[in-house]
């Protein structure tokens, strides 16, 4: 979950003020992290109904990076306004009594400055998991996806480098996304063979409504040998979500890191999922450093 340990002490006062939380879920069970109508479950609305009952009062939340039904995050970030204050330990374990199994808090502090969950993120990283075995999977079923096709991970991570740097990614947009624009800078996208898993893994400075999930839909086209290298970057270049192949399904993917900036004092993650994590190196599993910051990032809106 983080890079260095977060002992929950019961020294210090956070509260009165902007409260910023770290959390994990498996969202499988879920309807997306947004609030839904009555009765159909949320990470927002278990989320929200917790910290209100430590809090004492309604809060309203603001995550980091809204996932859609069936996505999961190691690694999440949200924020709510509160006058109460109350230590680490009391935020971190009384949020926990009050949630279902599949959501976890992990810490909790102050949000200093002008900090903004969303606003001041400077960028979001994902891991998308494929199990690439003829039989389907069994016990990991909802976690990861599945294909039985034979997938080239060398080749799926030759097609990816196309897709490094800022581009308009329309051809990797959901007909429903509302972004104003298209422009995305992605920092890094690797694709990783570890036994009989494929591993995507991406970082962006920001990312559009199924951008990972139609990226992934795309690579294993390359990696199974139903398209050559270079159709990523063609595909990118004629902007046509028509072009660029079917969406991935949502249960391999992760939120596995938001980065802000040193001053908010946010923990960094050490990337998950936690069943993934040993399958790498140290250095792959911690924080890249964003070599690209939009003048208006970091900053909360006014």
């Amino acid at each position: 979950m983080f890079l260095t340990p977060q002992p929950l002490t019961t020294d210090t006062a956070i509260g009165n003020g902007r409260v910023a939380i770290i959390f994990e879920y498996d969202g499988q069970a879920f309807h997306g992290w947004q609030l839904q109508k009555s009765g159909v479950r949320s990470v927002e609305a278990e989320l929200s109904r917790a910290a209100a009952r430590v809090a004492d009062h309604p809060v309203d939340l603001v995550c980091a990076g809204r996932t859609d039904a069936g996505v999961h995050a190691s690694f999440q970030v949200a924020q709510f306004d509160t006058p109460s204050v109350r230590n680490l330990r009391s935020w971190v374990m009384g949020m926990n009594t009050a949630l279902p199994d599949d959501i976890s808090v992990h810490w909790a502090g102050n949000g200093q400055g002008d900090f903004h969950a969303r606003f001041s993120a400077i960028y979001r990283r994902y891991r998308y998991v494929i199990y690439n075995h003829p039989v389907r999977p069994g016990i990991q079923r909802g976690q990861v996806s599945w294909t039985f096709r034979p997938l080239d991970a060398e080749r799926m991570h030759r097609a990816a480098q196309a897709l490094v740097g800022e581009h308009d990614f329309s051809s990797f947009r959901a007909a429903g996304c509302q972004s104003r624009t298209p422009v995305r800078f992605l920092e890094q996208i690797s694709v990783t063979r570890c036994g009989e898993f494929v591993v995507i893994d991406v970082q962006a400075n920001a990312f559009l409504h199924h951008m990972v999930r139609n990226i992934a839909g795309a690579l294993m086209a390359v990696g199974n040998g139903q398209q050559p290298e270079g159709w990523i970057g063609d595909i990118l270049e004629r902007r046509d979500r028509k072009l660029a192949g079917v969406t991935a399904p949502p249960y391999g993917l992760y939120l596995v890191d938001v980065g802000y900036p040193e001053s908010f004092g946010i923990p960094k993650a050490l990337c998950g999922p936690a069943f993934v994590t040993p399958w790498f190196d140290p250095a792959s599993n911690a924080p890249i450093t964003p070599t690209h910051i939009h003048p208006k990032q970091g900053k909360a809106p006014a």
